[in-house]
């Protein structure tokens, strides 16, 4: 006698896909919140993060600006110095440029060179201080478990901790879920 082998015996169940457990976007507020001081700029930051990524989440070491390449902290230095433009710090250090740059006023041609050279500096203290204030948000973030963050360059001899290297920001699959809206 001839027995014929049930179809669904043959069937193999097809492994389970783990997706990322969801994270509503009131727990990202609230991780934040627990690490940070400025948790609103750090959630801002996140947000770019999450837009500008790639597929797989992450962003940098450079990121396309409008005509080259850019390393992600000044993109995003660049991207929230708006913010600050009414701050009292930020009007009180372009005074301070301003008045040191026209104390060495002998030094300039004509007043056109002073007035482009008091704008770089101002233009160099805001990058400054704000790359300081992108670090200090994404350690934030990083230490609340939201992104991650590594250097990529290239290393050589040279007395500056960095070696050349720029950060990139991976932000977690869970963390992406929240921010896109599909959970």
């Amino acid at each position: 006698m001839f027995h014929q082998a049930d179809l669904f015996d043959r069937i193999e169940q097809a492994p389970l896909v783990m997706r990322p457990s969801a994270v509503a976007l009131p727990d990202l507020v609230e991780r934040v919140s627990q690490v940070s001081k400025r948790p609103r700029y750090a959630l801002l930051i996140l947000n770019l993060i999450a837009r500008a990524a790639g597929k797989d989440g992450s962003l940098g070491p450079y990121v396309r600006s409008e005509a080259d390449h850019v390393p992600v902290r000044d993109w995003l230095c660049r991207a929230l110095a708006p913010l600050a433009d009414r701050d009292c710090r930020r009007t009180a250090m372009i005074s301070a440029v301003r008045s040191e740059l026209m104390a060495k006023a002998g030094a300039f041609k004509n007043a056109a060179d002073l007035a482009q050279q008091q704008e770089q500096e101002i233009q160099a203290r805001i990058l400054r201080s704000g790359r300081t204030n992108v670090s200090r948000a994404v350690s934030d973030l990083v230490r609340a478990g939201l992104l991650h963050r590594h250097y990529q360059g290239y290393r050589v001899d040279h007395p500056n901790r960095g070696a050349q290297r720029e950060a990139v920001y991976t932000i977690a699959p869970d963390v992406r879920l929240a921010l896109s809206g599909n959970f």
